[in-house]
């Protein structure tokens, strides 16, 4: 079936489905990964976002089964695919894979998401990097609906779990607040021999006994979500160890007092170089998000703790004397590039 993707300055792209029919609207945004559509589409960072990818060639080698381990999907990062749609240039209805179950177009057809090929996604690509957001809408037919801006909305109580959930085993336990929690974070710290217990957005976090305290990454406005920053900032007198990612990191600041602000652009990308502030250590890092913190805003005590080669922005914050830091990119990312995964490490270690 014919469809279109509809931007918010009139542009209309043509295009056919592969996907569920069904017209959607909301943020578009790129990824730039050759590989790693499966973790992707299932990061729930992307809820409410439309999702172009860059490399031409989708689809190839498949989908994965559901398999379960530990609890979690083992080749997902949430339960189910969490953009709102997927636009791709060419999607290749054969695949192979050892481990493909399925095709990526049944794989949107079970999740009720849309998707649309034989689209220029690199003249999109090059649109959203000049003009910056763009909201947008796929259409299918001449059926009629409303731009929608997803950051208007508290995105992250629409991802996070409804009740706590432990996993693994070992002497010191780890609360993960989750705004939209990546297995993959899971994954890194019980691989590194801690239970974890993961806690809905909203958890009253004073009432917890915690070892150390993880913010993860989650979609959308962290202006929305205040009354995790205020769960946080409730903790900080004991000096437990804080780690925060992608949304974690501007929450962390949130709570110490500092705020966050919009990006033009956003960063989109598994690729994004990352400075160790104070020296010349560059890191290539993955990141889906749209805002970023202001550092002039971090109160006393508080020190940048790296920035975007690209923008100059700010890439994490840690505090000058106590055990809390968080980072902008993700040190677990999957597929990849996993050069910050020492973050982890030195998590565990200030445990």
């Amino acid at each position: 079936m014919n469809a279109k993707l509809i931007l918010e300055d009139g542009s209309i792209f043509f295009g056919t489905s592969f996907g569920s029919e069904k017209s959607v609207a909301g943020e578009v945004v790129f990824n730039t990964g050759m590989v790693g559509y499966p973790e992707t589409l299932t990061d729930p960072s992307y809820a409410g976002q439309i999702l172009v990818m860059t490399y031409p060639l989708i689809g190839n080698y498949g989908v994965p089964g559901d398999a379960v381990e530990e609890g979690l999907h083992a080749w997902f990062e949430s339960e189910r695919v969490r953009v709102t749609a997927l636009v791709v240039s060419e999607h290749s209805g054969k695949y192979s894979h050892w481990n493909a179950e399925r095709s990526l177009s049944q794989w949107l057809k079970e999740n009720d998401v849309p998707g649309i090929y034989g689209i220029d996604t690199r003249m999109i690509t090059q649109k959203l990097r000049s003009r910056g957001t763009v909201l947008g809408k796929v259409v299918f037919g001449e059926e009629y609906i409303e731009f929608h801006d997803p950051n208007q909305e508290n995105l992250v109580a629409g991802v996070s779990i409804d009740e706590p959930q432990i996993y693994g085993e070992g002497d010191k336990r780890v609360v993960l607040l989750d705004c939209g929690c990546k297995y993959n974070i899971v994954r890194s710290l019980v691989q590194r021999g801690v239970q974890v217990k993961r806690v809905p957005w909203d958890w009253p976090l004073q009432e917890e006994e915690f070892d150390g305290l993880v913010l993860s990454n989650g979609p959308g406005d962290p202006v929305q979500v205040q009354q995790a920053a205020a769960n946080v900032r409730a903790v900080f007198e004991r000096e437990k160890p804080i780690l925060g990612v992608c949304l974690g990191n501007q929450l962390l600041a949130m709570a110490a007092g500092a705020t966050t602000y919009k990006l033009k652009y956003g960063h989109r990308s598994q690729n994004q170089p990352c400075v160790l502030v104070g020296s010349k250590r560059c890191f290539i890092t993955s990141q889906n998000h749209g805002y970023a913190i202001n550092e002039k805003s971090l109160p006393k005590g508080w020190l940048p703790w790296f920035f975007n080669a690209n923008d100059g922005t700010n890439e994490g914050i840690r505090h000058k004397s106590k055990p809390f830091m968080s980072v902008q990119f993700h040190p677990e990312a999957t597929p990849g590039p996993v050069d910050t995964a020492f973050i982890f490490d030195d998590f565990i270690a200030m445990l």
